[in-house]
């Protein structure tokens, strides 16, 4: 009933498509009920709970192995068992992702010796990674810190150095700060494998923003979420919230791409800077057409082509020409799946 209410809820804000993240074999067995019951009205892509350690990969294999690969899907395209989702680190609000160096706290103080840790050892997340792709698996990994990930970045490249392979689509979750180093590399197996792709939550500067800024600190706040350099390298990135981290709207990823602002302004309005930001049509593709990508639904979805599916959202007002402040307040009128009515605003509701 949860995950049903939810699939109400993504369509009533204008949403047809998740990637959810470390799923366990019940959920997968309640997507394919709704799934058969006529329910599941957003494309899930379900990325299976991953290994912490060597001796539980074969067990996630096995449950890999038991379902159709991408770009084969259930229900025409409504339920996908993606890959496998794996941690290279912790959190940036409890200062226990992985850094090069200390954490920060209260903006300007040191977290002095707490450089977070690895939440997977490195060693072992590198050799089950790299197998994982050897497999022939999309593997995408939480990865905050800007060491945690430099490692997974670099795992990525080792893995298609060995076996090149174009096409998995390799994702870094969250990709927060990521180094110079990071950046160049993952334009790079952009370019040249199709993998590489940050899956970034914009909202995260808005919801967890203060908390954020207070632990980054100067020195790193500049680079929270770089968007505009990422577009700048010809990186293309997958938006999306995190939820229940954030409010799972993308209308608040939208907004968060261009404002770049805080919930409470702690330290500032935007102690991220707006050198990074975004105009919204960058933040519409993050959203649409590049999230679509890493879903491997971009061939059905994403943008408004012929011979595409219609999953198509009306809103009460046009992104393109509002001010940056009302993107967050949108709201969706139609929402359109396999160009099937699922969610009728009050301005739809009499329209047959």
């Amino acid at each position: 009933a949860g995950i049903a209410k939810i699939v109400q809820d993504f369509n009533a804000e204008g949403m047809t498509g998740a990637k959810d993240p470390g799923i366990s074999e019940l959920k997968w067995e309640l997507y394919n009920e709704l799934l058969k019951e006529g329910k599941l009205t957003v494309r899930v892509f379900a990325l299976w709970a991953g290994p912490r350690k060597l001796d539980e990969a074969a067990a996630v294999m096995a449950r890999i192995n038991a379902q159709p690969r991408p770009p084969q899907t259930l229900g025409d395209g409504l339920l996908v068992s993606g890959g496998v989702k794996m941690y290279m680190d912790g959190s940036g609000g409890a200062r226990t992702a992985w850094m090069h160096e200390d954490w920060n706290k209260n903006l300007n103080d040191v977290d002095t010796g707490n450089v977070g840790y690895p939440a997977t050892p490195p060693d072992q997340y590198r050799t089950m990674a790299i197998n994982f792709h050897k497999a022939g698996v999309h593997v995408s990994t939480h990865a905050i810190g800007d060491r945690a990930i430099d490692w997974v970045v670099d795992t990525y490249a080792q893995a298609l150095a060995a076996k090149p392979t174009k096409g998995l689509r390799h994702g870094v979750i969250h990709a927060n700060t990521p180094t110079d180093h990071a950046i160049d590399e993952m334009a790079r197996l952009q370019r040249d494998f199709d993998a590489a792709y940050p899956e970034a939550s914009a909202s995260f500067m808005w919801w967890i923003g203060d908390n954020y800024a207070g632990n980054f600190g100067p020195m790193r706040n500049p680079r929270m979420k770089p968007f505009r350099t990422w577009q700048r390298k010809g990186i293309r990135w997958a938006g999306g919230s995190d939820y229940s981290v954030t409010p799972f709207a993308a209308r608040y990823g939208l907004w968060a791409s261009v404002a770049r602002e805080t919930l409470y302004g702690t330290y500032g309005k935007t102690p991220f800077g707006l050198e990074e930001a975004v105009d919204v049509k960058t933040a519409l593709r993050s959203y649409t057409i590049w999230a679509a990508h890493q879903i491997f639904l971009d061939d059905r979805v994403g943008s408004i082509e012929v011979g595409k599916e219609a999953d198509l959202a009306v809103w009460d007002r046009d992104p393109y020409t509002v001010p940056t402040a009302a993107l967050k307040d949108m709201k969706a009128e139609l929402t359109l799946v396999k160009g099937r009515a699922v969610y009728r605003g009050e301005a739809f509701a009499a329209v047959k």
